[in-house]
């Protein structure tokens, strides 16, 4: 079931930087930067008059040159939030996103910080529950996977070890088990549980890992070697996790998988005791017994043991 993010508390994030995925986003250095000329300050008030008379794209525009051209003076921080703002009112999420990170990367001690960081999250949010809905729909989200990836990863580096970061590592494994890439949805989920066992999304990740294995199993051909994961998923989760709330659930599946086992196992005996090599039948026979004590494969493998002369 997709989590909700909760409201964002503040964070003191104040040394935070986060390593941009482009050079146009590269913080400059102090000597190369404009400020304290006027000019900005001069630009950021036309840029506010348009945002008063409604002209937004117009108001877009102006802020971003303040923010990009002369980032040091007063007005940039405001220019580069109210830019960010406007675009997510206007439901541009990648380019608001964007405008957000720059915000954040920039002017990490900003009284606007927080309120940045919590569009962040709704905005990546409503596009991650939506590429899950979605996919699980068979139909396509307007944003891709990739970039919602990128933005859910971005996300989770704007606030390291934290509910934030949680939530958007569990739904990068979400949106690829939804999307059925297994081997990316399980090391997404195995991440988390690595970097923040503690947390309850941990718990979760850590089942889902059982779960996507057997999909993968299910879509496959059964592959043994990926069975005998999901156990050791589920086991280590059971472990780990006592009281989850998914615990009956996962010992309902390693129910299952143990009975995968002895059909599989009562699968070989069959062949062997057909092909004429009896021996190595009665030992698959005598495996059942000892793993069971009910069921349709150990009544089989008792009787034909009873009729071989044990």
């Amino acid at each position: 079931m997709t989590k909700r993010f909760p409201t964002v508390a503040l964070l003191s994030l104040a040394s935070l930087f986060v390593v941009s995925c482009g050079n146009d986003d590269a913080i400059a250095l102090a000597g190369t930067m404009n400020g304290g000329s006027g000019e900005g300050e001069a630009i950021y008030q036309k840029a506010k008059s348009s945002d008063d008379a409604g002209k937004s794209d117009k108001a877009v525009k102006l802020y971003k040159e303040v923010a990009d051209d002369f980032p040091m003076e007063p007005s940039a921080a405001q220019a580069r939030f109210r830019q960010a703002e406007i675009l997510e009112q206007k439901g541009d999420t990648i380019a608001s996103f964007k405008a957000y990170q720059q915000f954040l990367q920039r002017y990490p001690s900003s009284n606007l910080y927080t309120k940045a960081l919590n569009s962040q999250v709704k905005m990546t949010q409503a596009a991650a529950d939506g590429k899950v809905k979605l996919s699980f729909l068979g139909l396509k989200s307007k944003i891709s996977t990739d970039k919602i990836v990128e933005m859910l990863g971005q996300l989770r580096d704007n606030a390291p070890r934290s509910e934030i970061s949680a939530n958007a590592q569990f739904s990068i494994g979400e949106i690829h088990q939804s999307e059925k890439d297994h081997r990316e949805s399980v090391d997404a989920f195995r991440k988390l549980v690595k970097d923040q066992p503690d947390t309850r999304q941990a718990a979760e990740a850590l089942f889902r890992v059982g779960i996507v294995l057997l999909e993968q199993a299910d879509a496959g051909n059964h592959n043994q070697a990926t069975l005998d994961l999901a156990r050791e998923a589920l086991n280590d989760y059971l472990i780990q996790y006592p009281s989850h709330p998914k615990n009956g659930e996962a010992r309902k599946l390693l129910g299952v998988l143990s009975g995968r086992d002895l059909d599989r196992s009562l699968d070989i005996a069959k062949f062997y005791d057909r092909t004429g090599q009896t021996e190595s039948a009665k030992v698959y026979y005598r495996d059942i017994l000892k793993s069971s004590k009910t069921g349709r494969a150990y009544d089989y493998a008792k009787n034909r043991l009873k009729e071989l002369g044990e």
